[in-house]
């Protein structure tokens, strides 16, 4: 399978023209001024608590603790500027903005240890080898363990409105299981392994829809596994598709495979997609507003952090599946659309962070329409995708 995916990259993939290599050339100046930008501003405004920036709220740009799901964006930005450019001054620039959050790998009361750590440390220790990082992941790791229940087989995901979750499990969960897998092949810990696969499998068979759309949470009876509600806390209602939580799906289960090489996570992908891509306008490369069935399309808020979770997925994943062709133009597009005006903001403006138009949680009036750091790192994050299958 894998060997059909490369000969249609092969195909699509033969040469760039010198046109095509300037265009490039430009948006990576053109990101490195504005991550430049970025920094200035966020080392004017940072303390000892406050240390990444998440958004703009009420006009100014928003810094968060490390505690923050968001901390590891940042620094993990700063490090793929350092892949891209190979200048000396982003891995400076991202070692001080990583070395704040280490504390966190001892923070037992979030599932987000992924999106901080790996993000973030993880990046450091791919740049560096410094083992320092590798032993803050594999703390991590250990950490984000002990909020597996077994009887459920999942991760505890969040710790908040306990009157009304029991075990609330949210499909962004799936993000974080990178980080164990890792840590399993770092330590040989079978058990990281272990719970990984079986928080992937679980989901897989309650989170979904006969149409391949998810939920966003479950909630689990603890003592039992017993399925109690399906919710979609961040989109229009429960029975919608919120355009993240479809992205965070499709993403997980594409690093699954990549990690286990267990062919139903393949599938699960697949399914993910094939329901992503019968969505209006979303084989022509368009970017996704915040939930697919929101009521008011098009007069409705865009997420171009789904936009850019999505791409990148479908980058990787067009080298697995047999439909790694249509994956792969379909992420191009995408890219092309996050690359334009309409989203990539001007050089000097948008407080620095490079993608507008996100959308955080649009029931709770909450980050509508504005810059997430989280957009910027899969934006990035797809570029260096790009870039790698560009040169296979």
């Amino acid at each position: 399978m894998r060997k059909i995916a490369v000969i249609a990259l092969v195909i699509a993939l033969v040469g760039c023209s010198t046109e095509e290599k300037e265009t490039k050339k430009d948006l990576l100046s053109h990101i490195s001024q504005q991550i430049e930008f970025a920094v200035d501003l966020v080392n004017q405004h940072k303390d000892s608590v406050k240390v990444s920036p998440r958004t703009i709220e009420d006009g100014e740009l928003k810094l968060v603790p490390s505690r923050d799901w968001t901390s590891g964006f940042y620094p993990g930005n700063l490090w793929m500027l350092y892949e891209l450019t190979g200048e000396e001054k982003w891995k400076e620039y991202a070692i001080n903005a990583t070395i704040p959050l280490e504390k966190e790998k001892w923070n037992d009361g979030t599932h987000d240890m992924g999106f901080k750590m790996y993000c973030s440390f993880g990046k450091a220790w791919q740049h560096t080898q410094n083992t320092e990082y590798r032993d803050i992941l594999i703390q991590s790791a250990k950490t984000l363990a002990t909020r597996y229940n077994p009887v459920v087989g999942c991760l505890r995901s969040w710790d908040f409105a306990k009157d009304k979750w029991n075990f609330p499990v949210i499909i962004d969960n799936m993000m974080n299981l990178e980080l164990m897998l890792w840590a399993y092949k770092e330590t040989g810990d079978e058990q990281l392994k272990d719970i990984a696969i079986k928080h992937a499998q679980t989901t897989a068979k309650n989170h979904f829809r006969e149409d391949n759309s998810s939920f966003h949470v479950i909630d689990y009876n603890p003592e039992t596994s017993e399925v109690r509600k399906r919710n979609t806390h961040q989109g229009l209602s429960d029975e919608s598709a919120w355009s993240r939580g479809q992205a965070w799906g499709l993403y997980g289960y594409t690093l699954m495979y990549r990690e286990t090489e267990m062919t139903d996570f393949l599938q699960k992908a697949e399914e993910i997609a094939s329901y992503i891509l019968s969505q209006p306008g979303m084989k022509e490369g368009k970017i996704p507003y915040w939930d697919y069935d929101a009521p008011n399309i098009p007069d409705e808020p865009y997420d171009a952090s789904a936009g850019a979770v999505i791409a990148s997925a479908f980058f990787e994943l067009s080298e697995y599946s047999e439909n790694g062709e249509e994956y792969l133009n379909v992420a191009n597009l995408m890219l092309e659309n996050l690359s334009s005006e309409k989203f990539l903001a001007p050089v000097g403006e948008n407080k620095g962070f490079l993608l507008e138009h996100s959308t955080g949680s649009f029931p709770h009036d909450s980050e509508i329409d504005v810059p997430l750091v989280y957009a910027d790192y899969y934006f990035l994050e797809c570029l260096i995708r790009k870039r790698n299958l560009e040169k296979k």
